[in-house]
């Protein structure tokens, strides 16, 4: 890239091939196109569409559902010839569920685009252009080329990367805070700078995207489309979304799918194993295996438990209860104006490390505010000081401390009357809040007490603009007495060189000396020395050769004004009058939420593109840093930083850093590297430039009010109120969220536990089959799915953001978890399938009558060996009722274990979503009793359990359901029963949550002490 913004404009001309006033002729504009192309951003190709739908299918979950789907329909096809429609329920369900879980994942990842589209809309359409000596007005932009010679006013957005060849007008100001971060448009020149400088350093240069506020200029396209600054970004957006990577939880969910394949693969060949002889026999002959006799039906029937096992193993219903869950959280986010964009961001928030955090506007107002006010007092050779508080426009906002009661004296009187007539900004209340329409710097000015009464005594009938040489700017008014007097505000120092006098209190006029003059440079380097922008008053109350001018065109000295080159002579002889210090001021509340992230263990890092001194001000005084803190090894510019030889060990230092005049690229490389680290970083921002880092982050946060589409169409989340602390409450909201998730997790993994160690145990036993996958998957989907929903409302902790943020590879469920919950599953499986051994072999138990029914019992032997019923003599069965249905097995006996075993089929459903309701009273905590945190905290889940338990009574209770499910009702006393074997669940648990909390300091570790340690 040639540095245009280093060199001589004569020597960029001659570099370009190009004149300054003819601009580039027709024919060498068609070569350059050819070299160059046209100026507009690369449309990078997209993820095709059914990439996109594959993609959802790479989740190991996802495939094992799937598999289980497939397995399921050929043994409904094959096994009943597809007439059967209650076979084909379990494969529909399932292969519904995995369009759903992939119309979502396609949704979201088309999302991902628009921020490259948001980006193009930045750019300008039309442009003026100078070629063949004509000036070409309305030119599509796309058609510039390196060389072209452009004109650019005010309000125009800059359509290229531009060296500045003249500036027709006395100023240039650009507003170029979206691209860089600059907190105020920034002025202009045509000096060459260093060659080595940083994007806010070329002062020479106008890039693309940008608006010029004030002022004319003519300047040379030095680069177009993907070669602007503005394309740079465009390319590190598009880099930085090729790099996303899962949430914490999607990668936990992701290792548990893994294992779970294991474990699933290994049960299912145990229960292969075990069952064997079943489909499988031979004889020995001479010691040597003979005669092998294989049967294709049972070794299907065991193919079956395979897919119920699989089926019972994963839980179905998590996708959706994530997905709900996660939606709840962004209702309740929004009430605290924090707009998630994308969900998993709401779980991933509640991991945050780092904040990133943008300075002006997210821990600054971005409204630029009076800080300090002095004025002269005694004889000239003191100052007298006020205090402003307030930190918006409103004119009632804060007060002015010290101000004199009553009337104002006459110094104070002209500083308010320069700053209210001296003024091109107007603020007004739209809204229910204050517009400004104008510099922020000058509205600032605006909302000094008393400045309002002056705009309607004091007439202007003249403007002398700003410049960049004497850095003032002056009015001519006229007053209600007919008095013409120059009102002038600018930089401390060049008001002080044409300065002769300044004026005391009482109005009177002193001689400006050696010691008042020094003076007033010591107040003005302690206000620059914190960071405030400093603005001289001055007045001049005898005009000589305006005497009598009233604005009119026609009076002879009116062309003295039309020349900007004599304003430095009128606005001599001056009487300084005082000074104001302003800045762009801190949130009030952001000093509380930087010490709510210090005791959350959360370390909060400034990056701003905004100069050193103000940003280091700013963070001392909001607790990023202390107040007497040495900073030299934790401030840096970014272009400091990127000169580190060991940048990692810099962002690895205890508590807060900042880092100044950042560009894109920096920012990018602090998240990039915290990443690295393990870091789980949340960053903030605005601008065009803030985008790139935005995308890169584990959660970017972009600003409703003050950003950029392009911010927020990279972002994960938006600020509708673009306050700093609305990201602290929403780690907090995400913290607890995440902890509520983890309980319906644990709630339904040791569910499906427990259907695992049922399955498992009928195999195991050789009993019949007590739970069919159709049952199994309604239970994952549709009973246990309220109750986890509803963990999702548990009360947060109150010592939530009082504790170190979890590590992003912190396990789901730990070793103890872990084991409590095969216990639990193992009593499930146990409880499950013994109700079924109980209907068949007792008439009674727990003093329990169930002999009501008049169905036979049979001893366990016979029940372990049901697959050999033909072969027994004499076996007879009764028939039993059910509901209104008669079971009779006249014709064959043995399907007593097939047909017959509906009822027992029936209790172990029952049991089994009876615990499963009582496990969820269980997951309201993982280690706190039922006693202490009893279910009444969270009334929503004693909802979900009566809408659950509901919900089984349909299948039970309506033929049609009862049909689908292969279920019957039940009478009374199997009621009982079937509560009695489900109660312990509860009492199993307390037993074992008492252990957990007696030997929690096994487990332990030193996290929190080390977090809290390096967020201090």
């Amino acid at each position: 890239m040639y540095p245009a913004w280093a060199k001589e404009v004569d020597e960029c001309v001659e570099i370009f091939g190009t004149d300054k006033v003819s601009g580039l002729n027709s024919k060498d504009v068609s070569e350059i196109r050819g070299v160059y192309g046209f100026n507009e951003l690369e449309k990078h190709e997209g993820t095709s569409f059914w990439t996109l739908i594959v993609d959802q299918f790479h989740d190991t979950l996802v495939r094992i559902l799937l598999l289980a789907a497939v397995v399921s329909f050929l043994l409904a096809w094959f096994g009943d010839g597809g007439s059967d429609f209650s076979a084909f329920v379990e494969p529909f369900v399932i292969f519904l569920i995995l369009i759903v879980n992939a119309i979502v994942g396609v949704w979201q990842e088309t999302n991902a685009e628009k921020a490259l589209e948001a980006l193009k809309e930045i750019q300008s359409e039309l442009t003026t252009v100078i070629r063949d000596g004509i000036k070409i007005h309305n030119m599509p932009v796309k058609e510039l080329v390196p060389g072209d010679v452009v004109e650019l006013r005010v309000g125009d957005k800059v359509p290229a990367d531009m060296r500045i060849l003249k500036l027709v007008s006395s100023t240039l100001r650009v507003e170029q805070g979206s691209l860089t971060g600059e907190s105020e448009a920034v002025n202009k020149t045509i000096k060459p700078v260093c060659e080595d400088s940083d994007i806010q350093g070329k002062k020479c240069m106008v890039f693309a995207g940008t608006v010029v506020v004030t002022g004319t200029s003519i300047c040379l396209v030095t680069q177009i489309g993907m070669g602007t600054e503005l394309g740079k970004v465009h390319e590190q957006i598009y880099n930085a979304a090729q790099c996303e990577e899962d949430t914490p939880l999607k990668k936990k969910l992701n290792e548990f799918g893994e294992a779970l394949t294991m474990v699933i693969g290994i049960i299912c060949l145990l229960v292969w194993i075990i069952n064997v002889k079943y489909y499988l026999t031979w004889e020995y002959v001479d010691g040597m295996p003979r005669n092998f006799k294989f049967s294709f039906e049972k070794c299907t029937y065991y193919f079956e438990i395979a897919v119920a096992l699989a089926v019972a193993a994963i839980p179905e219903g998590l996708p959706a209860v994530i997905t709900t869950c996660l939606a709840l959280g962004t209702r309740k986010m929004a009430q605290k104006n924090a707009l998630v964009r994308k969900l998993p961001s709401v779980e991933t928030l509640g991991c945050t490390t780092v904040i990133c955090s943008d300075k002006t506007g997210t821990l600054t107002t971005n409204q630029m505010a009076v800080s300090r006010l002095v004025a002269i007092g005694g004889k000239g050779d003191v100052l007298r000081t006020f205090r402003v508080d307030g930190t918006t426009y409103n004119p009632l906002d804060g007060k002015i401390h010290d101000w004199p009661v009553g009337a104002m004296d006459a110094n104070l009187e002209m500083i308010a009357k320069i700053a209210a007539v001296c003024n091109d900004s107007s603020v007004s209340l739209s809204e229910n809040k204050f517009v400004v329409n104008g510099m922020p710097t000058e509205a600032a000015l605006k909302v000094i007490r008393c400045c309002s009464q002056w705009e309607k005594t004091e007439h202007r009938i003249a403007t002398l603009e700003f410049d960049r040489e004497r850095k003032s700017m002056s009015v001519i008014v006229i007053s209600q007495s007919g008095k013409r007097s120059l009102l002038v505000k600018g930089a401390v120092e060049n008001l002080l060189e044409r300065s002769t006098s300044i004026q005391l209190p009482n109005g009177s006029v002193a001689k400006l000396n050696t010691k008042s003059k020094a003076v007033i440079l010591n107040s003005l380097h302690d206000m620059s020395t914190n960071a405030l922008r400093c603005l001289g008053f001055a007045y001049k109350s005898e005009l000589h050769e305006f005497a009598t001018y009233d604005g009119d065109a026609d009076h002879p000295n009116h062309e003295i004004l039309l020349e900007p080159s004599n304003y430095k002579s009128i606005e001599s002889e001056l009487t300084f009058v005082g000074m104001v210090g302003l800045r762009d001021p801190p949130r009030e509340e952001v000093h509380q939420a930087i010490k709510d992230c210090r005791e959350a263990g959360i370390r909060v890092m400034v990056i701003t593109g905004d100069n050193k001194s103000t940003a280091e001000a700013i963070c001392r005084e909001i607790g990023v840093f202390g107040a007497e803190e040495d900073i030299r090894l934790k401030s840096l510019t970014g272009k400091e930083f990127m000169q580190l030889e060991n940048p990692k060990a810099h962002l690895g230092q205890c508590g807060g850093l900042l880092f100044s005049r950042a560009e894109p690229k920096h920012k990018q490389e602090i998240v990039r590297l915290l990443k690295e680290d393990g870091e789980v970083v949340a960053m903030t921002g605005d601008g065009v430039n803030d985008a790139p880092a935005l995308k890169l982050a584990d959660i970017g946060i972009a600003m409703g009010i003050t950003g950029t589409e392009v911010a927020k169409e990279a972002s994960d989340m938006v600020l509708a109120d673009d306050n700093f602390t609305t990201i602290v409450a929403a780690i907090g909201e995400g913290r607890s969220i995440y902890n509520n998730m983890k309980a319906f997790i644990r709630y339904m993994i040791s569910s499906n536990i427990g259907e695992v160690a049922s399955i498992f145990l009928t195999a195991a036993l050789g009993i019949p089959e007590g739970l069919i996958p159709v049952q199994l998957l309604w239970v994952n989907l549709v009973t246990d799915g309220p109750p986890a929903t509803a963990l999702g409302f548990n009360p947060p902790d109150k010592m939530l953001m009082k504790k170190p943020p979890r590590r992003s590879d912190d396990s789901l469920i730990n070793a103890w978890t872990l084991f409590r919950y095969l216990v639990i599953g193992l009593y499930v499986g146990v409880a499950t399938v013994g109700v079924f051994i109980t209907w068949y072999t007792h008439d009674s138990f727990l003093g329990i009558d169930l002999s009501r029914d008049g169905h036979t019992t049979v001893t366990y032997s016979q029940l372990a060996h049901w697959g050999k019923c033909a072969s027994w003599n004499n076996f007879t069965v009764s028939p039993f009722k059910a509901g209104a249905q008669v079971f009779s097995f006249e014709n064959d006996p043995c399907e007593y274990f097939k047909a017959g075993k509906v009822k027992a089929t029936t209790l172990s459903l029952s049991v089994l979503v009876a615990i499963e309701m009582l496990n969820s009273l269980n997951a309201l905590s993982e280690d706190t009793s039922l006693l202490a945190m009893p279910p009444w905290v969270n009334p929503w889940l004693l909802v979900a359990m009566a809408v659950s338990f509901g919900l089984h009574v349909l299948i039970l209770y309506i033929p049609f359901l009862a049909h689908v499910f292969g279920t019957v009702p039940l009478s009374l006393n199997e009621w009982i029963l079937v509560l009695a074997m489900a109660f312990p669940v509860i009492l199993i648990d307390e037993v074992l949550k008492f252990l957990g909390r007696r030997t929690k300091w096994i487990f332990r570790t030193s996290t929190e002490a080390s977090a809290k340690q390096k967020s201090e």
